[in-house]
């Protein structure tokens, strides 16, 4: 791992995507992501196996999604947001959220113990006290009472908004972080639920040749 290279690729993210990181947060990130990959095939973390295209994948995809929250934190005028992770993993984007921005409490959910202890050991090694880990599943824990509620790859968007309701505030948000364009979820989700889409949020990731989107929840029927 070049790790003056990836610091200067990640500086460079972090400017393409209108996100202020000193240079303490890109020393965590770096951290991170050598953590991750040290620990990986103990925790088993991710299927990504090279610190590349971790650094791309996982950091530089988990980066793009700051400006959307700073936007809402914002709006709210305020800055000090409980934000929930569903199917956090190893982390993403918790981690990298609570590295942005220290008034954000973060809470990691995951159903795997492992994959919780590894976020629980990053929140003391990379000195995170903002970050908490949650070993449990997201319909069996108490309500976080969150003003944002994010996914990057837990489920679809008809199981996530029914298992993640309960621990949004009022006034709160649900984002789902994807790939392309869900259509055949979306369907499903105005037909199956009371919830719809509001607004999808387009994202250009960097050093990435691939359509990623935030899909903003709301509920209620159009």
């Amino acid at each position: 791992m070049d790790l003056n290279s990836y610091r200067q690729r990640l500086v460079n993210a972090a400017q393409a995507l209108g996100v202020e990181l000193t240079s303490t947060q890109v020393e965590v990130l770096l951290k991170y992501l050598q953590q991750m990959q040290r620990w990986n095939k103990t925790y088993n973390l991710t299927a990504l196996r090279d610190p590349e295209l971790m650094l791309v994948q996982h950091i530089f995809d988990s980066l793009a999604v700051v400006p959307a929250i700073q936007a809402l934190a914002q709006a709210k005028a305020d800055s000090a947001l409980t934000i929930v992770d569903v199917g956090s993993g190893g982390g993403l984007p918790g981690v990298v959220l609570a590295t942005a921005c220290s008034t954000w409490n973060i809470h990691c959910i995951d159903a795997v113990e492992k994959k919780m202890a590894f976020v629980r050991q990053m929140a003391a090694v990379l000195t995170l006290p903002n970050l908490k880990a949650h070993h449990i599943r997201i319909e069996q824990a108490e309500s976080f009472n969150a003003d944002i509620i994010i996914s990057r790859a837990f489920a679809s968007l008809v199981d996530f908004v029914n298992l993640s309701e309960k621990h949004l505030a009022e006034q709160g948000q649900i984002i789902a972080m994807k790939a392309k364009y869900p259509e055949e979820e979306i369907l499903d989700l105005e037909s199956k639920t009371d919830w719809h889409v509001e607004s999808i949020l387009e994202l250009t990731v960097p050093e990435l040749n691939a359509e990623r989107c935030l899909v903003y929840l709301k509920k209620g029927r159009v």
